[in-house]
């Protein structure tokens, strides 16, 4: 029997501010009955969705207390060796925090690169090196959240998404909202779930049709998410095989959901 009632793909994107407008931020949602359709920002002057205007969206859907699994295309936490070189507690919530006061990039007008830059923020004292993966990105082919400037990195949305996570973080308790595997591996009650998302392990699994690669990349997570869990294959995924000693390591950098 499926566990959950509602499936959300969001593509993310960490271009200019938390208040802009993008192209690249799509939105798409299903159900157990239906497809996956686009979700459009609501009526306004602003033609596409804001970084701030999705996050103010899913609280509001997760509020709704249907049980909803929602995937997001960029990187949950860091490698452990960033834990390590900063000297940070191994606690995905002290990381979060700590992201957030030296990145502060859901900041009003605040572009990733002013903090790159040391305009706002203090990122020199949080940075990170390309050449550091996490276990996840190294079993996927994934480029490193410390890779920018490159095409297919996602470093610049993880920068950018990261304070919204604890954005939700703050709003739900755990009971209510899980974020995978932080919370833990398994998964289990009327929760809802976050996590991330990789779409290229998915998207060619599905027919473009008439959708741009934006649109394609969330359709795709928000169908694959439904399928899994319609056809009983989500628990396996959501316990990826790997050495004993790496789930604790894994724990705390993240897992991508799909990668085994």
């Amino acid at each position: 029997m499926p566990s959950f009632s509602r499936y959300i793909g969001i593509d993310y994107s960490g271009a200019e501010t938390p208040g802009s407008s993008l192209k690249g931020l799509r939105v798409y949602e299903a159900d157990r009955v239906h497809a996956p359709v686009e979700v459009l920002p609501p009526p306004g002057p602003r033609k596409y969705w804001t970084r701030r205007g999705i996050a103010e969206w899913l609280s509001g859907r997760l509020d709704e207390g249907v049980a909803s699994l929602v995937g997001i295309d960029h990187g949950f936490s860091f490698p452990l060796r960033y834990f390590e070189v900063h000297h940070i507690e191994p606690d995905w919530d002290v990381f979060l925090k700590d992201f957030q006061e030296h990145w502060p990039t859901d900041g009003e007008n605040t572009y990733v690169d002013f903090v790159r830059d040391g305009f706002r923020g203090n990122g020199a004292a949080r940075s990170g090196k390309s050449r550091w993966r996490r276990i996840a990105e190294e079993r996927a082919g994934a480029k490193s959240v410390f890779h920018f400037d490159v095409p297919g990195s996602v470093a610049k949305s993880t920068h950018a998404g990261l304070p919204w996570l604890l954005y939700l973080r703050n709003r739900f308790s755990r009971d209510r909202l899980h974020f995978w595997p932080f919370d833990g591996w398994r998964v289990s009650g009327e929760q809802s779930v976050l996590c991330e998302v990789y779409p290229s392990l998915w998207s060619k699994g599905f027919p473009r049709e008439d959708r741009t690669g934006d649109q394609h990349d969330a359709y795709s997570v928000a169908a694959m998410l439904r399928q899994v869990d319609l056809d009983g294959s989500l628990p396996e995924l959501f316990c990826p095989e790997m050495l004993p000693g790496q789930y604790h390591e894994a724990q705390l950098e993240g897992w991508i959901l799909g990668v085994l």
